[in-house]
């Protein structure tokens, strides 16, 4: 609300009051996600439109014996499908294929939207930025396993023996989900 007020306002009695709740509401995001207030200042006055969600898509792949395809990350060591931003100009789809390339080696063709969740409502850590979740299913149709700068490892894994996760990327209710999909090609996608 105080970003809206400070973008929109034109009363010098509105905007005052705008600064106060944005100080207020830095200091409340300092306590729960541990960022500096400086950082959390140059972080939102940087923007001077409507804020609006950022997308994490997520490609979900599963190899022939039912075990998913997870990358281990360089930034926190912990495991996740690959995936990340969206990038402008490309479809949910595009980027599920390009960062499954990217983060895997693996060619990989997209079969299914499986779900968009809000993270918020899933119990993710606390993050900075309000995101959305894609998870499309794909296929592997070609390439081969090679190194990327920011991925430490990658493997397939059964539902039993899933590694620890980088919780800020996907969940392990999540990840049983997505074995939920494997087991029932007819299952809906799920929307929050």
């Amino acid at each position: 609300m105080s970003h809206l007020g400070l973008t929109y306002a034109e009363d010098d009695y509105d905007i005052n009051r705008y600064k106060e709740l944005e100080q207020i509401s830095f200091e409340l995001m300092n306590l729960v996600t541990d960022v500096q207030l400086e950082a959390l200042s140059v972080y939102f006055n940087d923007k001077k439109e409507y804020i609006t969600p950022k997308v994490d898509i997520r490609a979900i792949i599963f190899n022939e014996q039912k075990e998913i395809l997870l990358i281990k990350e360089k930034s926190d060591g912990r495991w996740a499908p690959p995936g990340g931003w969206a990038d402008i100009g490309c479809s949910p789809t595009e980027v599920a294929v390009k960062e499954a390339l990217e983060e895997t080696g693996f060619i990989v063709e997209p079969v299914k939207l499986l779900a968009v969740m809000d993270k918020r409502c899933h119990g993710h850590p606390p993050h900075l930025d309000y995101t959305y979740k894609i998870f499309i299913q794909c296929q592997i149709t070609g390439g081969e396993y090679r190194q990327a700068f920011d991925i430490l490892d990658i493997g397939f894994f059964g539902r039993d023996a899933i590694p620890p996760l980088s919780l800020d990327r996907i969940l392990p209710t999540q990840i049983d989900l997505m074995f939920d999909f494997l087991n029932d090609p007819n299952k809906v996608a799920i929307v929050d």
